[in-house]
Protein backbone atom coordinates (compact mmCIF):
# COMPACT_ATOMS: atom_id res chain seq x y z
CA UNK A 1 0.00 0.00 0.00
CA UNK A 2 1.39 3.43 -0.97
CA UNK A 3 1.82 5.88 1.92
CA UNK A 4 -1.00 8.37 2.37
CA UNK A 5 -0.35 11.39 0.17
CA UNK A 6 -1.90 14.84 0.06
CA UNK A 7 -3.18 16.11 -3.31
CA UNK A 8 -4.59 19.52 -4.19
CA UNK A 9 -6.63 19.71 -7.42
CA UNK A 10 -7.35 23.06 -9.07
CA UNK A 11 -9.88 23.54 -11.84
CA UNK A 12 -12.60 25.86 -13.13
CA UNK A 13 -16.12 25.50 -14.50
CA UNK A 14 -15.47 24.95 -18.18
CA UNK A 15 -17.99 22.17 -18.76
CA UNK A 16 -16.32 18.89 -19.64
CA UNK A 17 -13.07 19.62 -17.79
CA UNK A 18 -14.53 19.15 -14.28
CA UNK A 19 -15.81 15.57 -14.38
CA UNK A 20 -12.45 14.02 -15.47
CA UNK A 21 -10.61 15.85 -12.67
CA UNK A 22 -13.12 14.63 -10.09
CA UNK A 23 -12.97 11.07 -11.47
CA UNK A 24 -9.20 11.08 -10.91
CA UNK A 25 -9.73 12.59 -7.44
CA UNK A 26 -12.21 9.79 -6.67
CA UNK A 27 -9.65 7.16 -7.67
CA UNK A 28 -7.02 8.72 -5.41
CA UNK A 29 -9.48 8.87 -2.52
CA UNK A 30 -10.26 5.19 -3.04
CA UNK A 31 -6.54 4.52 -2.54
CA UNK A 32 -6.68 6.24 0.85
CA UNK A 33 -5.12 9.57 -0.09
CA UNK A 34 -6.25 13.02 1.02
CA UNK A 35 -7.67 15.14 -1.80
CA UNK A 36 -8.72 18.78 -1.79
CA UNK A 37 -10.34 20.53 -4.75
CA UNK A 38 -10.28 24.26 -5.41
CA UNK A 39 -12.84 25.23 -8.01
CA UNK A 40 -15.81 27.47 -8.58
CA UNK A 41 -18.59 27.37 -6.01
CA UNK A 42 -20.98 25.67 -8.47
CA UNK A 43 -18.64 22.64 -8.42
CA UNK A 44 -18.98 22.12 -4.66
CA UNK A 45 -21.76 19.46 -4.80
CA UNK A 46 -19.98 17.07 -7.18
CA UNK A 47 -16.60 17.63 -5.51
CA UNK A 48 -17.98 16.73 -2.11
CA UNK A 49 -19.97 13.83 -3.59
CA UNK A 50 -16.65 12.44 -4.88
CA UNK A 51 -15.36 12.60 -1.29
CA UNK A 52 -12.97 15.52 -1.68
CA UNK A 53 -12.59 18.50 0.64
CA UNK A 54 -13.81 21.51 -1.32
CA UNK A 55 -12.45 25.05 -1.35
CA UNK A 56 -13.98 27.78 -3.48
CA UNK A 57 -11.85 30.27 -5.36
CA UNK A 58 -11.73 33.43 -3.28
CA UNK A 59 -10.11 36.12 -5.43
CA UNK A 60 -10.30 34.21 -8.75
CA UNK A 61 -13.59 33.93 -10.70
CA UNK A 62 -16.16 31.68 -9.03
CA UNK A 63 -19.66 31.11 -10.37
CA UNK A 64 -22.45 30.09 -8.01
CA UNK A 65 -24.36 28.36 -10.80
CA UNK A 66 -23.95 27.12 -14.38
CA UNK A 67 -26.52 29.39 -16.00
CA UNK A 68 -25.58 31.10 -19.27
CA UNK A 69 -25.96 34.46 -17.53
CA UNK A 70 -23.15 33.70 -15.07
CA UNK A 71 -20.70 32.39 -17.69
CA UNK A 72 -17.44 34.33 -17.43
CA UNK A 73 -16.26 33.86 -21.01
CA UNK A 74 -18.19 34.31 -24.27
CA UNK A 75 -16.32 32.08 -26.70
CA UNK A 76 -19.59 31.22 -28.40
CA UNK A 77 -19.83 34.80 -29.69
CA UNK A 78 -16.50 34.58 -31.55
CA UNK A 79 -16.31 34.27 -35.32
CA UNK A 80 -13.82 31.37 -35.30
CA UNK A 81 -12.72 28.64 -32.87
CA UNK A 82 -9.37 30.41 -32.54
CA UNK A 83 -11.02 33.69 -31.54
CA UNK A 84 -13.22 31.74 -29.11
CA UNK A 85 -10.16 30.25 -27.47
CA UNK A 86 -8.72 33.76 -27.28
CA UNK A 87 -11.61 34.79 -25.02
CA UNK A 88 -10.83 31.88 -22.67
CA UNK A 89 -7.14 32.87 -22.64
CA UNK A 90 -8.12 36.44 -21.80
CA UNK A 91 -10.96 35.86 -19.33
CA UNK A 92 -9.89 32.68 -17.49
CA UNK A 93 -6.41 31.36 -18.17
CA UNK A 94 -4.34 34.56 -18.09
CA UNK A 95 -6.38 37.66 -17.23
CA UNK A 96 -6.96 36.57 -13.61
CA UNK A 97 -3.63 34.67 -13.36
CA UNK A 98 -2.45 36.56 -10.27
CA UNK A 99 -5.81 36.00 -8.54
CA UNK A 100 -5.56 32.24 -9.08
CA UNK A 101 -1.96 32.32 -7.91
CA UNK A 102 -2.78 34.16 -4.68
CA UNK A 103 -5.63 31.76 -3.87
CA UNK A 104 -3.41 28.70 -4.39
CA UNK A 105 -0.60 30.17 -2.30
CA UNK A 106 -3.07 30.89 0.51
CA UNK A 107 -4.37 27.30 0.42
CA UNK A 108 -0.89 25.77 0.35
CA UNK A 109 0.18 27.94 3.28
CA UNK A 110 -2.91 26.84 5.17
CA UNK A 111 -2.22 23.17 4.40
CA UNK A 112 0.74 21.93 2.32
CA UNK A 113 0.28 19.38 -0.47
CA UNK A 114 2.63 16.74 -1.79
CA UNK A 115 1.40 17.46 -5.30
CA UNK A 116 -0.81 20.01 -7.01
CA UNK A 117 -2.84 18.64 -9.94
CA UNK A 118 -3.96 21.53 -12.10
CA UNK A 119 -6.40 21.13 -14.95
CA UNK A 120 -7.01 22.92 -18.22
CA UNK A 121 -4.77 25.92 -18.58
CA UNK A 122 -4.75 27.69 -15.21
CA UNK A 123 -1.43 29.41 -15.86
CA UNK A 124 -1.60 31.41 -12.64
CA UNK A 125 -1.73 28.18 -10.63
CA UNK A 126 1.35 26.88 -12.44
CA UNK A 127 3.23 30.14 -11.80
CA UNK A 128 2.28 30.04 -8.11
CA UNK A 129 3.61 26.49 -7.81
CA UNK A 130 6.81 27.48 -9.61
CA UNK A 131 7.34 30.42 -7.25
CA UNK A 132 6.97 28.16 -4.20
CA UNK A 133 8.97 25.25 -5.57
CA UNK A 134 5.72 23.28 -5.24
CA UNK A 135 5.64 20.14 -7.42
CA UNK A 136 2.68 20.07 -9.80
CA UNK A 137 1.28 18.03 -12.68
CA UNK A 138 -0.90 19.22 -15.54
CA UNK A 139 -3.91 16.98 -16.10
CA UNK A 140 -5.31 17.73 -19.57
CA UNK A 141 -8.93 16.47 -19.83
CA UNK A 142 -8.82 16.18 -23.62
CA UNK A 143 -6.36 16.12 -26.51
CA UNK A 144 -3.21 18.15 -25.93
CA UNK A 145 -3.54 21.90 -25.73
CA UNK A 146 0.17 22.25 -26.48
CA UNK A 147 1.41 21.28 -29.97
CA UNK A 148 2.88 17.78 -30.31
CA UNK A 149 5.23 16.71 -33.14
CA UNK A 150 3.31 15.35 -36.12
CA UNK A 151 -0.16 16.00 -34.67
CA UNK A 152 -2.20 18.70 -36.45
CA UNK A 153 -2.54 22.01 -34.58
CA UNK A 154 -5.58 22.45 -32.36
CA UNK A 155 -8.54 24.46 -33.61
CA UNK A 156 -9.47 24.04 -37.28
CA UNK A 157 -10.04 20.28 -37.17
CA UNK A 158 -7.23 19.24 -39.51
CA UNK A 159 -6.54 15.64 -40.40
CA UNK A 160 -2.84 14.64 -40.44
CA UNK A 161 -0.95 16.35 -43.26
CA UNK A 162 -0.58 14.22 -46.39
CA UNK A 163 1.66 16.48 -48.49
CA UNK A 164 3.99 19.46 -48.33
CA UNK A 165 1.20 21.94 -48.96
CA UNK A 166 -0.81 20.65 -46.00
CA UNK A 167 2.28 20.57 -43.80
CA UNK A 168 2.97 24.21 -44.68
CA UNK A 169 -0.62 25.13 -43.82
CA UNK A 170 -0.37 23.35 -40.48
CA UNK A 171 2.82 25.25 -39.68
CA UNK A 172 1.11 28.55 -40.46
CA UNK A 173 -1.72 27.66 -38.10
CA UNK A 174 0.75 26.63 -35.38
CA UNK A 175 2.44 30.02 -35.60
CA UNK A 176 -0.92 31.80 -35.50
CA UNK A 177 -1.96 29.69 -32.50
CA UNK A 178 1.24 30.56 -30.67
CA UNK A 179 0.58 34.24 -31.29
CA UNK A 180 -2.97 33.79 -30.00
CA UNK A 181 -1.78 32.09 -26.83
CA UNK A 182 0.89 34.72 -26.37
CA UNK A 183 -1.79 37.41 -26.29
CA UNK A 184 -2.19 36.33 -22.67
CA UNK A 185 1.52 36.64 -21.96
CA UNK A 186 1.51 40.24 -20.61
CA UNK A 187 -0.95 39.33 -17.86
CA UNK A 188 0.89 36.13 -16.99
CA UNK A 189 4.27 37.87 -16.91
CA UNK A 190 2.76 40.58 -14.72
CA UNK A 191 1.70 37.83 -12.31
CA UNK A 192 5.12 36.19 -12.56
CA UNK A 193 6.85 39.47 -11.62
CA UNK A 194 4.57 39.82 -8.59
CA UNK A 195 5.54 36.27 -7.62
CA UNK A 196 9.26 36.97 -8.00
CA UNK A 197 9.67 35.02 -11.25
CA UNK A 198 11.44 35.98 -14.45
CA UNK A 199 9.23 36.64 -17.50
CA UNK A 200 8.85 33.97 -20.16
CA UNK A 201 8.87 34.44 -23.95
CA UNK A 202 5.88 32.28 -24.83
CA UNK A 203 2.81 31.37 -22.81
CA UNK A 204 3.17 27.60 -23.13
CA UNK A 205 6.65 27.78 -21.57
CA UNK A 206 4.75 27.92 -18.28
CA UNK A 207 4.20 24.17 -18.71
CA UNK A 208 7.94 23.48 -18.32
CA UNK A 209 8.14 23.31 -14.50
CA UNK A 210 5.40 20.63 -14.42
CA UNK A 211 6.51 17.18 -13.29
CA UNK A 212 4.33 15.68 -16.04
CA UNK A 213 1.69 16.50 -18.62
CA UNK A 214 -0.95 13.79 -18.40
CA UNK A 215 -3.36 13.55 -21.33
CA UNK A 216 -6.69 12.16 -20.16
CA UNK A 217 -7.64 10.91 -23.58
CA UNK A 218 -7.16 7.73 -25.56
CA UNK A 219 -4.00 7.21 -27.59
CA UNK A 220 -6.09 5.11 -29.99
CA UNK A 221 -8.47 8.05 -30.48
CA UNK A 222 -5.78 10.68 -30.93
CA UNK A 223 -3.71 11.02 -34.08
CA UNK A 224 -0.24 9.46 -33.69
CA UNK A 225 2.62 11.80 -32.77
CA UNK A 226 6.03 11.56 -34.42
CA UNK A 227 7.43 11.53 -30.88
CA UNK A 228 6.26 12.53 -27.43
CA UNK A 229 8.17 14.84 -25.07
CA UNK A 230 9.42 12.91 -22.04
CA UNK A 231 6.92 14.55 -19.68
CA UNK A 232 3.86 13.88 -21.85
CA UNK A 233 1.95 10.66 -21.21
CA UNK A 234 -1.46 9.33 -22.21
CA UNK A 235 -3.45 8.08 -19.20
CA UNK A 236 -6.71 7.17 -20.94
CA UNK A 237 -10.07 8.93 -20.70
CA UNK A 238 -11.33 9.65 -17.19
CA UNK A 239 -15.05 9.33 -17.79
CA UNK A 240 -17.96 9.22 -15.35
CA UNK A 241 -21.53 10.47 -15.33
CA UNK A 242 -21.58 13.83 -13.54
CA UNK A 243 -23.04 13.95 -10.04
CA UNK A 244 -25.93 16.09 -11.25
CA UNK A 245 -27.09 13.63 -13.96
CA UNK A 246 -30.65 12.59 -13.14
CA UNK A 247 -31.72 8.92 -12.97
CA UNK A 248 -33.08 7.56 -16.22
CA UNK A 249 -36.38 5.86 -16.79
CA UNK A 250 -37.47 5.56 -20.40
CA UNK A 251 -40.70 7.47 -21.15
CA UNK A 252 -41.42 5.07 -24.01
CA UNK A 253 -43.15 1.72 -23.51
CA UNK A 254 -41.07 -1.45 -23.85
CA UNK A 255 -43.09 -2.34 -26.92
CA UNK A 256 -41.71 0.72 -28.73
CA UNK A 257 -38.89 -0.75 -30.82
CA UNK A 258 -37.99 2.35 -32.80
CA UNK A 259 -34.22 3.02 -32.67
CA UNK A 260 -33.16 5.48 -29.97
CA UNK A 261 -31.12 8.56 -30.91
CA UNK A 262 -29.45 10.41 -28.04
CA UNK A 263 -28.70 14.09 -28.55
CA UNK A 264 -26.19 15.62 -26.14
CA UNK A 265 -24.63 19.04 -26.65
CA UNK A 266 -22.53 21.26 -24.39
CA UNK A 267 -23.27 21.72 -20.68
CA UNK A 268 -21.96 25.27 -21.08
CA UNK A 269 -23.74 27.79 -23.24
CA UNK A 270 -22.49 27.88 -26.85
CA UNK A 271 -25.53 29.58 -28.35
CA UNK A 272 -26.54 26.19 -29.70
CA UNK A 273 -30.31 26.33 -29.25
CA UNK A 274 -30.88 26.86 -32.98
CA UNK A 275 -28.80 23.81 -33.90
CA UNK A 276 -30.69 21.70 -31.37
CA UNK A 277 -33.98 22.77 -32.93
CA UNK A 278 -32.69 21.85 -36.40
CA UNK A 279 -31.68 18.42 -35.08
CA UNK A 280 -35.14 17.91 -33.57
CA UNK A 281 -36.80 18.98 -36.83
CA UNK A 282 -34.51 16.75 -38.88
CA UNK A 283 -35.33 13.68 -36.80
CA UNK A 284 -39.08 14.42 -36.55
CA UNK A 285 -40.21 12.43 -39.65
CA UNK A 286 -37.81 9.53 -39.06
CA UNK A 287 -38.87 6.25 -37.45
CA UNK A 288 -36.83 6.86 -34.29
CA UNK A 289 -37.17 7.87 -30.66
CA UNK A 290 -35.23 11.05 -29.79
CA UNK A 291 -33.82 11.84 -26.36
CA UNK A 292 -32.36 15.36 -26.01
CA UNK A 293 -30.27 16.01 -22.89
CA UNK A 294 -30.03 19.77 -22.36
CA UNK A 295 -27.33 19.82 -19.68
CA UNK A 296 -28.64 23.00 -18.08
CA UNK A 297 -27.30 25.26 -20.83
CA UNK A 298 -30.50 25.51 -22.93
CA UNK A 299 -33.94 26.12 -21.45
CA UNK A 300 -36.52 23.50 -22.55
CA UNK A 301 -39.15 26.16 -23.24
CA UNK A 302 -36.89 27.60 -25.96
CA UNK A 303 -37.29 24.43 -28.06
CA UNK A 304 -40.24 22.86 -29.93
CA UNK A 305 -40.02 19.09 -29.41
CA UNK A 306 -41.54 16.84 -32.08
CA UNK A 307 -43.89 13.94 -31.34
CA UNK A 308 -41.01 11.45 -31.26
CA UNK A 309 -38.79 13.67 -29.04
CA UNK A 310 -38.36 13.93 -25.28
CA UNK A 311 -36.42 16.76 -23.65
CA UNK A 312 -34.68 16.18 -20.30
CA UNK A 313 -32.30 18.40 -18.39
CA UNK A 314 -29.91 15.48 -17.91
CA UNK A 315 -29.61 11.71 -18.06
CA UNK A 316 -26.77 9.25 -17.40
CA UNK A 317 -25.03 9.03 -20.77
CA UNK A 318 -23.40 5.76 -19.71
CA UNK A 319 -26.87 4.22 -19.76
CA UNK A 320 -28.71 5.93 -22.60
CA UNK A 321 -25.85 5.88 -25.12
CA UNK A 322 -25.50 2.10 -24.80
CA UNK A 323 -29.11 1.85 -25.92
CA UNK A 324 -28.71 4.28 -28.83
CA UNK A 325 -28.50 3.61 -32.55
CA UNK A 326 -26.26 6.67 -32.73
CA UNK A 327 -25.43 9.85 -30.85
CA UNK A 328 -25.66 13.45 -32.05
CA UNK A 329 -23.23 15.71 -30.23
CA UNK A 330 -21.32 18.98 -30.38
CA UNK A 331 -18.09 16.99 -30.10
CA UNK A 332 -17.01 17.78 -26.55
CA UNK A 333 -14.28 15.36 -25.53
CA UNK A 334 -16.21 13.76 -22.67
CA UNK A 335 -19.32 13.17 -24.77
CA UNK A 336 -17.29 11.70 -27.63
CA UNK A 337 -15.43 9.39 -25.25
CA UNK A 338 -18.68 8.25 -23.63
CA UNK A 339 -20.20 7.52 -27.05
CA UNK A 340 -17.15 5.43 -28.02
CA UNK A 341 -17.19 3.61 -24.69
CA UNK A 342 -20.83 2.84 -25.51
CA UNK A 343 -19.72 1.65 -29.00
CA UNK A 344 -22.09 4.16 -30.55
CA UNK A 345 -21.45 5.94 -33.87
CA UNK A 346 -21.85 9.71 -33.93
CA UNK A 347 -23.00 12.72 -35.87
CA UNK A 348 -20.75 15.52 -34.63
CA UNK A 349 -21.77 19.17 -35.08
CA UNK A 350 -18.87 21.12 -33.55
CA UNK A 351 -19.25 24.66 -32.19
CA UNK A 352 -15.64 25.53 -31.33
CA UNK A 353 -13.09 24.85 -28.56
CA UNK A 354 -11.54 21.40 -29.23
CA UNK A 355 -14.70 20.11 -30.91
CA UNK A 356 -13.54 20.37 -34.54
CA UNK A 357 -10.47 18.34 -33.59
CA UNK A 358 -12.53 15.67 -31.86
CA UNK A 359 -14.87 15.55 -34.83
CA UNK A 360 -12.09 14.88 -37.35
CA UNK A 361 -10.74 12.08 -35.16
CA UNK A 362 -14.18 10.47 -35.32
CA UNK A 363 -14.67 10.92 -39.07
CA UNK A 364 -11.12 9.95 -40.08
CA UNK A 365 -11.63 6.62 -38.31
CA UNK A 366 -15.07 6.11 -39.91
CA UNK A 367 -16.91 6.08 -36.57
CA UNK A 368 -19.34 8.78 -37.62
CA UNK A 369 -20.09 11.88 -39.65
CA UNK A 370 -19.61 15.60 -39.08
CA UNK A 371 -21.51 18.70 -40.18
CA UNK A 372 -21.04 22.43 -39.72
CA UNK A 373 -23.28 24.13 -37.13
CA UNK A 374 -25.11 25.99 -39.93
CA UNK A 375 -26.09 22.72 -41.64
CA UNK A 376 -29.65 22.66 -42.91
CA UNK A 377 -32.40 20.44 -41.54
CA UNK A 378 -32.23 18.39 -44.74
CA UNK A 379 -28.46 17.89 -44.42
CA UNK A 380 -28.82 16.75 -40.81
CA UNK A 381 -31.64 14.37 -41.77
CA UNK A 382 -29.56 12.90 -44.60
CA UNK A 383 -26.63 12.28 -42.26
CA UNK A 384 -28.92 10.63 -39.71
CA UNK A 385 -30.36 8.34 -42.38
CA UNK A 386 -26.84 7.29 -43.38
CA UNK A 387 -25.99 6.43 -39.79
CA UNK A 388 -29.18 4.41 -39.46
CA UNK A 389 -28.74 2.46 -42.70
CA UNK A 390 -24.97 1.93 -43.00
CA UNK A 391 -23.70 -0.70 -40.50
CA UNK A 392 -20.05 0.20 -41.14
CA UNK A 393 -20.25 3.18 -38.78
CA UNK A 394 -21.23 0.99 -35.84
CA UNK A 395 -18.65 -1.64 -36.76
CA UNK A 396 -15.89 0.99 -36.58
CA UNK A 397 -17.34 2.49 -33.39
CA UNK A 398 -17.19 -0.97 -31.79
CA UNK A 399 -13.57 -1.54 -32.82
CA UNK A 400 -12.43 1.92 -31.75
CA UNK A 401 -14.57 1.77 -28.62
CA UNK A 402 -12.90 -1.50 -27.59
CA UNK A 403 -9.49 0.19 -27.78
CA UNK A 404 -10.66 3.27 -25.88
CA UNK A 405 -12.27 1.08 -23.20
CA UNK A 406 -9.06 -0.90 -22.72
CA UNK A 407 -7.13 2.31 -22.11
CA UNK A 408 -9.78 3.60 -19.69
CA UNK A 409 -9.85 0.35 -17.74
CA UNK A 410 -6.06 0.13 -17.51
CA UNK A 411 -5.35 3.79 -16.88
CA UNK A 412 -2.05 4.49 -15.12
CA UNK A 413 -3.23 7.90 -13.87
CA UNK A 414 -3.19 6.97 -10.18
CA UNK A 415 0.27 5.42 -10.41
CA UNK A 416 1.55 8.48 -12.31
CA UNK A 417 0.27 10.88 -9.65
CA UNK A 418 1.43 8.71 -6.76
CA UNK A 419 4.89 8.50 -8.30
CA UNK A 420 5.11 12.28 -8.78
CA UNK A 421 3.88 12.96 -5.25
CA UNK A 422 6.16 10.35 -3.66
CA UNK A 423 9.16 11.71 -5.53
CA UNK A 424 8.27 15.22 -4.39
CA UNK A 425 7.89 14.12 -0.75
CA UNK A 426 11.23 12.29 -0.83
CA UNK A 427 12.96 15.40 -2.23
CA UNK A 428 12.03 17.47 0.83
CA UNK A 429 12.50 14.72 3.41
Amino acid sequence: MTERLNFLFTTWEGGGNVTPALEVARKLLARGHRVRVISEECNRPESEAAGAVFRSWNRAPSRNDRTPESQTYRDWAAATPQEGLLSVVRDIWCGPALLYARDVIDELQREPADLVVTCEGLFGVMAACESLGQPFVNLCPNISLAPLPGIPPLGPGFAPAKNDQERALHEQVRKASRMMFDSGLPELNRARRELGLEPIEHLLEQFRPAAAELLATSRAFDFPADSLPSKVRYVGPQIADPHWAQPWQSPWPETDTRPLVTVGFSTTFQNHGGVLQNVIDALAPLHVRVLVTLGGSIKPESLRPAENCVLVDSAPHSVVMRQSAFVITHGGHGTVMRALLSRSPMLVIPHGRDQNDNAVRVTERGAGLSLMPDASVDAIRSACERLLLDPSFRAVAIRLGDLVAAEAENSPVVEELESAATTARAAVA
